[in-house]
């Protein structure tokens, strides 16, 4: 509104002053070149308007003509800009859905349209993964090293490369150029699963505390993994230094409360060197919380040197801090099987086998052997065993698809720390032999095998043997 009334405003005082303009007497002369112009004010002031109107429409068009070319060169940068990203977005696109021979394509147009864009190295680079070329993804993945804004980038690409080709020393050198940088999350970790492969667990401790410094990861990831290298290296320690292990078993144990391999640990070496007693204590403490098959095996070893009758009556002791958890139940069998007294043998596994009950196979091989002890070779026995072979599997250490018969603080496969579970292992789980051990220091593979309770979970060969969890 204001604008409307400023507006009609001006117009007025535009009108009158043309009007004013035009009532006044006189005229202007110009002399040039011996010609004289005479005009009225009016008039002079109209061609006055007209030169300047002119000349800022000529001004216009001089201008135009030349920033014609730049706008046609820029025009021709926008579409080639503009069919480069679609060309990258199309790449990623395949890349995702899997698609080599598109993301390969889109890469070359990209490249071609973008030499300079980053985005077009990481599709080149990917898209020459997915075909398997990895002498292109190399290539590029040390191009980018090459810029500061993707050099963290084409470190982790080489990285996963020199994995892929199981150069063991590369990948280490690139994650650790890559850590030196920044601390991320995957060149921390790659740096500790170096470290732990080669035994080396001080600087793996070290390099836990770094990346905890750096948030790199959270603060109960960092106990949980400290936990993990305690236990490691008390399980080295056991035999050579068993004061040392036992306070770095204790330690894991405060950090990871109920971590059976810890527990084991500690346990094992209080009963080898004569206290028996806090043994059997600590097994009871953690069994009231996590019972565990590992954590039964050595108890029994604890137990070597007593009857059976003692043995019996202290591991019902232990099951009644854990009344209704199978392996309380497995551990009062198996002892009663030892001692003949298979009628408490089978009142032990009586719950499991119930009406409506699924018993695993280790139950069912308990309930064979029982069968067999006291009735020897028989229709039960072979019912048992039948019905085992078709039972759920029974819980054993995994990681990444290997079963192994005792814990071990990595992975053989990936080399990942705390990686293995105790969980039923999946029907395509592998089972850890001697010849499949890589990335595992040689302390754990030359230890000799702790009983198992599973049958489940036996492995061949002796490289098996590694510590429980």
């Amino acid at each position: 509104m204001l604008f409307l009334l400023f507006f009609i405003i001006a117009l007025a005082a535009v009108a009158y002053g043309l009007e004013w303009l035009i009532e006044q007497p006189g005229s202007l002369t110009l002399d040039f070149a011996g010609y004289q112009f005479e005009a009225s004010i009016p008039v002079a002031v109209a061609g006055l308007l007209l030169i300047i109107a002119a000349t800022v429409v000529l001004w216009a068009i001089v201008m135009a003509l030349l920033r014609l070319p730049g706008r046609w060169s820029g025009g021709s940068r926008t579409k080639r800009r503009d069919k480069g990203f679609d060309a990258l977005s199309q790449g990623l696109i395949a890349v995702g859905s899997g698609d080599a021979a598109r993301a390969r394509k889109a890469a070359h147009v990209a490249e071609r349209l973008l030499p300079s864009e980053p985005l077009t190295q990481v599709l080149k680079a990917q898209a020459a993964q997915l075909a398997g070329d990895r002498r292109v993804a190399e290539e590029t993945f040390h191009k980018m090293t090459l810029k500061p804004e993707t050099k963290l980038l084409g470190l982790r690409g080489l990285h996963i490369e020199a994995r892929r080709r199981e150069d063991a020393d590369a990948a280490h050198h690139f994650a650790k150029e890559a850590h030196d940088i920044a601390p991320l999350p995957w060149a921390g970790s790659a740096m500790l699963e170096h470290l732990a492969a080669q035994g080396d667990w001080q600087k793996a401790r070290e390099a836990i505390e770094a990346s905890l410094t750096a948030k790199a990861i959270d603060a109960p990831t960092a106990q949980n993994l400290r936990a993990v290298i305690e236990t490691a290296m008390a399980m080295e320690k056991e035999r050579d230094h068993p004061h040392d292990a036992l306070h770095l078993a204790r330690q894991a144990l405060k950090r990871r409360p109920g971590f059976s391999p810890a527990a084991v640990a500690a346990a094992r070496v209080l009963a080898r060197h004569g206290d028996q007693k806090q043994s059997l204590k600590l097994i009871e403490t953690v069994w009231a919380t996590k019972p565990h098959p590992d954590l039964a095996a050595a108890y029994l070893e604890a137990l070597s040197g007593e009857s059976n009758t003692t043995k019996l009556a202290r591991v019902e002791r232990l099951a009644r801090a854990a009344p209704n958890a199978p392996e309380s139940r497995h551990i009062v069998a198996e002892v009663a099987l030892s001692a003949r007294d298979f009628a408490k043998a089978r009142d032990a596994l009586a719950p499991l086998i119930a009406a409506g009950r699924h018993p695993t196979a280790h139950t069912c091989l308990m309930m064979a052997e029982i069968e067999d002890g006291e009735h020897g070779p028989s229709g039960p026995v072979r019912e048992w065993l039948a019905r085992g072979s078709r039972a759920p599997r029974d819980p054993v250490w995994i990681a990444d698809g290997v079963v192994s018969k005792n814990w071990l603080p990595m992975s053989p496969v990936t080399g990942r720390l705390d990686a293995f579970e105790w969980k039923p292992p999946p029907d395509s789980a592998q089972h850890l032999t001697e010849e499949g051990k890589p990335n595992i220091p040689a302390a754990f593979l030359t230890r000799p095998a702790e009983p198992v309770a599973l049958p489940a979970a036996e492995v061949s060969g002796e490289a098996a043997a590694s510590q429980q969890a």
